[in-house]
């Protein structure tokens, strides 16, 4: 219902963006207590930035598993901050990990990169442990978040550090991220991919491949942060070039934080961006047989 607190929320964010702590904490504070199960603080290595929550569904037997990266320019966020998006993942079935790594500017590229291919790799040994099901397991992220989905699911040197593949993962989900963005314009963004140097192999369009996971893209078409047409309808022009099963979406109404935002319970009315990511994740099935990981770091 299009109450009059959703539509405060939803003013918040447009003036102030996700990035804001306010618009963050009343979504957060949207999600009932006991809403679902919370592991908090696990660490998947030994840095205080390699930590994540685990928000399991009640009552679903091995559900499939997401893995997600928030935004912030790779300069700030925190998992605290996406608690609504664990909530919205596990009210919808699935076992979702809201995962920390590195940022500007202790860390810089491919710093970040490394951390959420470990907490992946991580999710994949472990799932099972916490009721998952780790022959479905997904990568995901928003922004800055969206981008290292897309590094960890298309560049295989990653996942292959902590003994995984992409072959392992069931699929993948970008959320306006940046997937062609050089040269770097932004001059905060510059330091952190060491531009002018920054590798061409660093761009995700780079590694588009027929080996590629399924993919889904999700894009605001009033996104003025990160171009909707270069990034995500590029990115999936690629894929489709590929042979890669992918599915865009795009969402005419909405701009660069509120394809995030729409996922909390205030504002899942502006649009299915939540429907359209839980129809994907559920429709995939479980790899047989699983590959198995190799190693133990």
């Amino acid at each position: 219902m299009r109450s009059a607190s959703a539509l405060a929320v939803l003013a918040m964010l447009l003036v102030l963006g996700l990035t804001a702590c306010s618009p963050l904490t009343l979504l957060n504070g949207a999600v009932p207590d006991n809403a679902n199960r919370v592991v908090a603080d696990v660490a998947y290595g030994d840095q205080p930035r390699q930590r994540l929550d685990i928000y399991a569904p009640t009552g679903v037997q091995k559900p499939p598993v997401v893995v997600f990266f928030y935004g912030g320019s790779w300069r700030n966020g925190s998992r605290a901050d996406y608690k609504f998006v664990g909530d919205a993942l596990a009210s919808r079935g699935i076992l979702a990990v809201i995962a920390d790594y590195r940022l500007y500017p202790d860390a810089a590229y491919p710093d970040f990169l490394d951390d959420c291919a470990r907490a992946v790799a991580w999710t994949l040994r472990n799932a099972e442990q916490y009721g998952g099901d780790p022959a479905r397991v997904f990568v995901a992220g928003h922004s800055a978040g969206g981008y290292n989905a897309a590094m960890v699911a298309l560049d295989g040197r990653w996942l292959q550090r902590y003994g995984a593949s992409p072959a392992m993962l069931r699929g993948w989900i970008g959320m306006a991220g940046p997937y062609d963005f050089l040269p770097i314009v932004a001059t905060s963004l510059k330091p952190v991919f060491h531009f002018p140097g920054t590798p061409p192999d660093s761009q995700p369009i780079a590694h588009v491949t027929p080996a590629a996971p399924p993919t889904l893209l999700m894009t605001g078409m009033a996104d003025t942060t990160v171009d909707p047409h270069r990034n995500t309808e590029g990115l999936a022009a690629a894929l489709q070039a590929a042979h890669v099963p992918v599915t865009l979406r795009r969402y005419d109404r909405l701009g660069h934080a509120l394809l995030a935002g729409a996922l909390a319970r205030p504002l899942r009315w502006r649009a299915p961006v939540l429907d359209d990511l839980a129809a994907f994740v559920q429709a995939v099935p479980a790899a047989s047989p699983r590959l198995e990981m190799q190693g133990e770091r």
